[in-house]
């Protein structure tokens, strides 16, 4: 028997949420017969693979022990863009001067209120995600508990064993603790309980300054919180180009976060209700007194449970179920998508690489992740998405580069905005228009790198897309503007030359 999720603060939006997506008084279907696919976790992968596969025709089971949505729904992307969007809210209200708001930095908030608005679209969103939908409008035999394999062609879950023609394993990964002395006992937030809060801590310390803790550092600094960011590398968001990660850094700066860069955490202690980091940085032990502690690094693949023995799957605790590139596992009917089994732990991905996982174990398909063009987002304001190769991924395989950088301060659209700060860049293959990566540094970059990620997908150079007419005024003119200084690039001294004397020629006649 299953036990209902305790999912805090125990309120009606919380209930609603938990009934969507696991009924409490669910009751699991006798399975029928062989399944054409039983897939094991109801996050993302999935959910896509379930919903895919029932509708092309095939007989499927879905099985979940905790909560169907995954990450993204519960703990992830859906709470954590709603607490960002409150978060910009009283930013910009407070920050209003420049366009004539008055007395902006008096504007009250409310953290409470803005929590509990993120708590009622998650449950309104969990819809989409919920047992009875996938049950009653797309035809899935859904199960709710623990899923093992208890062969190379059965998984068992509370007691019903469902045998399989496919089967994939889609479990995900989830926050795991740090090696840090201390930081157990004394208690720590992940992304899996912050979104939990209804208060709002005054002093707050993140470890991490990844994508995660970049992002919820920012929200909760300009919710109010003293935020100080601890991190080991010298600068924040280190996958990014150094320039790029800059104007966050600064930006976390204006917004009142502290920066312990270069630091290494000793040890957490417990004192009086305060939780006292010990640190070390530069040669030079510091210690950082707060009221919580969120842990922004470290993922564990959720490997445990599954038996993956008794299947023939092969796995590492740290990296999660091997696949090759079709997504197909040591066991030939078996295959995995998603955090389980990606470097890339996405969303998105993990749609792409469920739709892969599809074609390849119900039709004789042979599609490989090697193809897929990943873009990603960073969502801190302003926001950092890239796509493709960085220019030092470019050199490391023996490519010489061009590389264009317009900045935004140019974009009249931005300046009238008042989101002047960033760039948009694009690495090209030296001597052709081939984009092989870009890299947006505005506040809506995530949407602005569509462009780019849709040209490499579709071998489109960027001459392409400076044939296209871009609505003005806009930001996203900005990509534009690249093409059109790639377009200069060619006008080399001999074409000049030549173009000035055809040009004086039809002045002549």
């Amino acid at each position: 028997m299953t036990v209902k999720p305790d999912v805090l603060p125990h309120d009606a939006f919380n209930e609603t949420l938990v009934a969507n997506v696991h009924p409490p008084d669910w009751v699991n279907p006798e399975p029928g017969g062989r399944y054409n696919l039983v897939v094991i976790g109801a996050g993302t992968a999935g959910l896509i693979a379930a919903a895919g596969a029932a509708g092309l025709g095939a007989k499927v089971a879905l099985i979940e022990r905790h909560l169907m949505g995954g990450d993204c729904l519960n703990v992830g992307c859906v709470p954590s863009k709603g607490v960002i969007r409150a978060s910009r809210a009283i930013f910009e209200a407070r920050a209003g001067a420049e366009f004539g708001v008055r007395h902006g930095d008096g504007i009250g908030f409310d953290f409470a209120a803005a929590m509990e608005r993120m708590r009622r679209l998650r449950a309104d969103i969990s819809h989409h995600d919920s047992a009875r939908r996938f049950r009653d409008e797309l035809g899935v035999d859904v199960f709710i508990g623990q899923g093992s394999f208890s062969g190379r062609d059965c998984v068992e879950v509370e007691g019903k064993k469902l045998f399989f023609k496919r089967a994939a394993v889609c479990t995900g990964a989830r926050a795991s603790a740090p090696p840090i002395p201390g930081i157990a006992e004394a208690g720590y937030l992940t992304n899996e309980t912050v979104f939990s809060l209804t208060e709002l801590p005054r002093r707050l310390a993140v470890i991490g300054g990844g994508p995660i803790g970049c992002e919820l550092a920012q929200a909760f600094a300009r919710f109010g919180s003293k935020v100080t960011i601890i991190e080991y590398a010298g600068h924040l968001l280190s996958r990014e180009d150094a320039d790029a990660a800059e104007i966050v850094q600064q930006a976390m700066v204006r917004d009142g976060i502290e920066l312990c860069l270069q630091a290494k955490i000793l040890q957490v202690a417990l004192r009086g209700g305060e939780k006292v980091i010990s640190l070390e940085q530069n040669g030079r032990t510091l210690v950082l007194s707060v009221d919580e502690i969120l842990v922004g690094i470290g993922r564990a693949p959720n490997v445990e449970g599954l038996n993956l023995e008794a299947a023939g799957i092969a796995y590492d605790s740290k990296q999660g179920v091997q696949v090759n590139e079709l997504l197909q596992t040591t066991n030939a009917s078996v295959y995995a998508a998603g955090d389980i089994c990606f470097p890339y732990k996405f969303t998105h991905t993990a749609d792409a690489l469920a739709r892969i996982l599809i074609a390849n174990a119900l039709f004789i398909g042979r599609q490989k992740t090697s193809t897929l063009t990943i873009p990603w987002c960073t969502f801190t304001d302003p926001e950092v998405a890239h796509v493709g190769m960085y220019e030092s991924d470019a050199k490391a395989k023996g490519m010489e580069v061009t590389t264009l950088t317009v900045p935004l301060s140019d974009i009249d659209r931005a300046v009238l905005d008042g989101e002047a700060e960033g760039f948009a860049r694009v690495h090209l293959r030296k001597g052709t228009d081939k984009i092989l990566g870009a890299t947006i540094v505005a506040r809506h970059a995530g949407e602005m790198i569509n462009e780019f990620s849709l040209a490499i997908t579709n071998g489109l150079g960027l001459s392409a897309i400076g044939r296209t007419i871009h609505p003005y005024p806009t930001q996203a003119e900005v990509i534009k503007r690249l093409a059109d200084a790639h377009n200069r690039t060619r006008l080399t001294p001999f074409v000049k030359k030549v173009l000035g004397g055809w040009l004086k020629w039809q002045r002549r006649y």
